[in-house]
């Protein structure tokens, strides 16, 4: 559509979006006239105006003689008329130091990421994190009670994992051991994701000396692990700048909603998916997506990956539609290329 827009239309919607942005007020004919941007009278202005939304563009909150721009009028703004801004070398400095200050765990750094993101936007910055694969540095089966033992897992930066699992009943100790000694002599220094095709594969093709009983033992300890960390950890960072932008009761309503969904695994899923759909920075604004536009919210999204250059995560700002959107997205730009380069 934005070519069907002539230079005066372009001009004048460019400058409703602009002071939108700006303000969350409408914006009118005289209000454009006076800004001095644009060398046509009120009534001209006008004219146009009312093209715009007769196209669908703009559209009237309320009888005043303001406009503002709709869902489409803001994506046609975003994908074809948008002068997306550059990051000074502060905020680049902010951005690397905060997330990549010596002792800091992968977690710190993706908290950090997040506050940073939402202190440089005004707005709420969203995290997902990657599942852990952490490298192990020692694991042992330890028995509880007969039937039960514990899987007991040490990473190099030093986590310690606790997992309980069903064993045969008159297990031996023996037995455990021997299972603890097979994991840890295939496992230190790598994580269980990296391994675990690779054990199991040696287990069912019997190119080990591994007993019956202690093979189901390593493939129910590594199962354990799997199972405890195939979550992914949501971490959003500024949720009280999204209340500067409440006018009513039923916008609060709204955001508490967003809160709510967010808390849900369904809810990192979706948005994990949706981000993966594309390369490079998402934006979804309002309804076009189903998550956010029940708060009538914009979200600009960015995917990382990790050393294999596979997606791990995404990294993002939420905010009103009204966000800016010429200064967030080189922002979550840089930041997820920051986290990346960690991970790698």
């Amino acid at each position: 559509m934005i070519g069907e827009l002539n230079e005066r239309s372009r001009e004048i919607f460019r400058a409703i979006v602009d002071a939108y942005v700006e303000t969350g007020e409408p914006v009118g004919s005289r209000t454009l006239a006076r800004l001095g941007r644009i060398d046509l009278s009120p009534a001209s202005i006008r004219n146009v105006m009312a093209d715009l939304e007769e196209a669908g563009l703009l559209y009237a909150p309320h009888t005043s003689a303001g406009r503002l721009p709709t869902e489409a009028g803001l994506r046609l703004f975003v994908s074809g008329l948008l002068e997306v801004g550059r990051l000074s070398e502060a905020e680049r400095s902010s951005i690397e130091g905060r997330c990549f200050s010596a002792g800091k765990s992968l977690s710190q750094a993706l908290e950090e990421a997040s506050s940073t993101l939402s202190g440089l936007s005004h707005c709420a910055g969203l995290v997902i994190a990657p599942k852990t694969e952490r490298p192990l540095k020692h694991i042992e089966f330890v028995t509880l009670s007969p039937g039960r033992a514990l899987v007991v897992m040490v990473t190099e930066d030093g986590l310690v994992e606790n997992r309980i699992i069903d064993v045969p009943l008159g297990t031996p100790p023996s037995t455990l051991q021997t299972a603890s000694n097979y994991l840890n002599s295939r496992l230190v220094g790598r994580t269980v994701e990296e391994s675990k095709s690779a054990i199991l594969e040696e287990i069912e093709s019997r190119r080990t000396q591994l007993d019956e009983l202690t093979g189901k033992l390593v493939a129910a300890g590594l199962a354990s692990w799997a199972t405890g960390n195939d979550r992914s950890a949501l971490i959003v960072r500024g949720q009280s700048n999204l209340l500067d932008d409440i006018t009513a009761i039923a916008d609060l309503e709204r955001l508490r909603t967003l809160f709510d969904m967010l808390e849900t695994k369904e809810a990192m899923v979706r948005l994990l998916d949706a981000t993966r759909e594309g390369e490079g920075v998402q934006i979804y604004i309002g309804s076009e997506n189903s998550l956010f536009g029940v708060a009538g919210c914009s979200v600009v999204m960015a995917p990382y990956g990790n050393k294999h250059e596979k997606v791990v995560g995404a990294i993002g700002v939420i905010g009103p539609t009204r966000i800016n959107y010429a200064r967030i997205i080189p922002l979550v730009d840089y930041t997820s290329k920051v986290i990346g380069r960690m991970l790698g």
